[in-house]
């Protein structure tokens, strides 16, 4: 049988368990050229909160009665004259919140299990990686010498874009949550400063460690810290939104920037970034990504967890700040 979770309802705030359903039913099976794969693991990302909306956005929303979407990586099992993907394979792409998923292998890549560990192809190496080097790299132009602060500093993408623009020679200093992250950005991950949003005030914290002012604000939480943020750019500051997981699961409107002048007296620029934009390149900086892997310049941190069943709980992980690094569902059952 495939377990899969499935979407019951849109909801209002912070989704209930009752948003989504596990259901078990017949394994698929592979039409003339399709592929069945037995899926490992499942990404798990903010981006799916706004996924389950049924609002305009830069993707379709999940419909309900169908299985949640999710980035994901496993094995191919059967291959019924596929032309790319032969069973034994290992792949990633769009297989959704289900042990097993028949696909025509559009939008879904092979990968070699032995340079890196499954989880990280849907982490660093995957859809949070490309999103941090694209968007540091090609919406912050960052340049050696930049102050670059990260929000989200502790998570999948903050974590990787820092070190990206530590490895570029930059200045940088994290927000994170909690004394442990804090220090783990600082001795692990080799930022230059940190500032704990939960325990001392944001607005003069970024002062103190970033005294000169921002070249580069990468915003993964939106709210009062992206306008704390906005108060100390610097000429031609460049702000790259990338998500604002502060007000995902508002029940109000969302709360925006009041500092937003500041764009207009420093001449700096504040852009939105979807990873999907650049995914003709997802090869080239996979290479480059894993290039710095291997020299120890990049550190990969994935968070997992077991079991399809326990997918609410886990996926609350993204907004209790319970998790560091990428957070990952294992679902395959050994």
């Amino acid at each position: 049988m495939n377990k899969q979770i499935i979407l019951k309802k849109r909801p209002q705030g912070l989704p209930e368990k009752d948003t989504w359903e596990l259901q078990s039913n017949p394994v698929p099976e592979p039409g003339d050229g399709e592929v069945l794969i037995q899926q490992h693991y499942i990404s798990l990302d903010p981006a799916m909160r706004g996924w389950i909306n049924d609002s305009k956005s830069y993707i379709e929303p999940v419909k309900i009665d169908d299985v949640m979407r999710s980035g994901s990586i496993g094995k191919v099992i059967k291959s019924n004259n596929h032309p790319k993907f032969n069973e034994g394979d290992f792949v990633t792409g769009w297989g959704g919140v289900q042990q097993y998923v028949v696909t025509n292998g559009d939008n879904w890549y092979k990968v070699d299990p032995n340079l890196a560990s499954l989880p990280t192809y849907i982490g660093t190496l995957g859809m949070p990686g490309m999103t941090a080097y694209f968007g540091i790299l090609e919406v912050g132009k960052i340049k050696e010498g930049d102050v670059v602060l990260v929000s989200g500093a502790a998570g999948a993408v903050g974590s990787i874009v820092g070190q990206i623009a530590k490895i570029k020679g930059c200045k940088v200093v994290g927000i994170a949550g909690g004394e442990k992250k804090c220090n783990y950005i600082k001795e692990e991950l080799g930022f230059d400063g940190a500032i704990d949003y939960k325990s001392e005030n944001v607005h003069t914290a970024i002062k103190r460690e970033c005294p000169k002012g921002i070249d580069v604000y990468f915003d993964n939480v939106g709210g009062e810290i992206l306008d704390a943020a906005l108060a100390r750019l610097r000429m031609h500051a460049r702000v790259v939104i990338c998500g604002a997981i502060s007000q995902y699961n508002n029940k109000e409107n969302v709360k925006g920037p009041s500092n937003y002048l500041s764009l207009l007296v420093n001449r700096a620029t504040m852009q939105g970034m979807v990873v999907m934009d650049y995914a003709k390149d997802y090869g080239k900086a996979a290479r480059e990504m894993g290039g710095w892997i291997a020299q120890g310049k990049l550190k990969s941190k994935e968070d997992v967890y077991e079991g399809i069943e326990n997918f609410h709980e886990t996926f609350l992980r993204l907004f209790s700040g319970e998790k560091m690094g990428k957070l990952v569902l294992k679902v395959i059952e050994e």
